[in-house]
């Protein structure tokens, strides 16, 4: 069977991203071989419809089902329409997303589990080299966002944002470790901006 995980990165061992229309990366997962295929989500900063185009381009790869965090009513409403089950809740790594699929547990949402818009970093941004942009702020609720990558950078973007639990998980443990996942998600994606700039210094030598 094959799976869509929302990821932070583009392996088995990067994090689930609690969003599913604004994470950095799709990885479509062989559930018995543990064989994926990447995909980069460049809906991710988009101002609107990341949800809708963030289905469409799953669905285009034959994906049974969704893993992710969370997911917002219009992406919600895509996957039902084309009878794509959406399984929520998912956390840790992506190979541990899958397990947990696996194993029966995780939910299989019958609605959406946040806001439209949730995920998305709202602000201005500035234009650097590569038609590399950077942007960053308030997302709904507690939620905050940043987002880096354009269309003209070859290829390497990074977001990420954190969103309060729903109110049925609203428990100070469980916001407590989703705190410090987060953290630790940017510290890994901010260590990945710092080697690509190293990278990019390499290539000018």
């Amino acid at each position: 069977m094959k799976v869509c995980v929302s990821s932070t990165g583009p392996d088995l061992d990067s994090q689930v991203d609690p969003r599913f229309g604004r994470c950095a990366y799709f990885l479509i997962v062989d559930t018995e071989t543990f064989q994926f295929e990447v995909l980069p989500n460049q809906a991710a900063a988009a101002m609107g419809g990341a949800g809708i185009s963030a289905a469409q381009m799953v669905a285009s790869k034959g994906a049974e089902a969704v893993i992710t965090g969370n997911v917002g009513p219009n992406a919600y409403q895509a996957l039902s329409a084309v009878g794509i089950p959406i399984y929520v809740g998912a956390a840790g790594t992506v190979r541990q997303a899958v397990e947990m699929f696996k194993n029966g547990q995780l939910q299989n949402a019958s609605t959406a589990t946040t806001g439209a818009h949730a995920g998305m970093g709202m602000g201005m941004g500035m234009g650097m080299g590569r038609g590399m942009g950077r942007g960053m702020g308030r997302g709904m609720g507690r939620g905050m966002g940043m987002a880096a990558g354009g269309p003209g950078m070859m290829g390497y973007g990074m977001t990420q944002s954190y969103t309060a639990p729903p109110p049925s998980a609203s428990d100070k443990k469980k916001e407590i470790e989703q705190l410090e996942q987060y953290v630790k998600n940017l510290q890994d994606q901010i260590a990945e901006i710092r080697k690509r700039i190293e990278e990019m210094k390499g290539e000018k030598d």
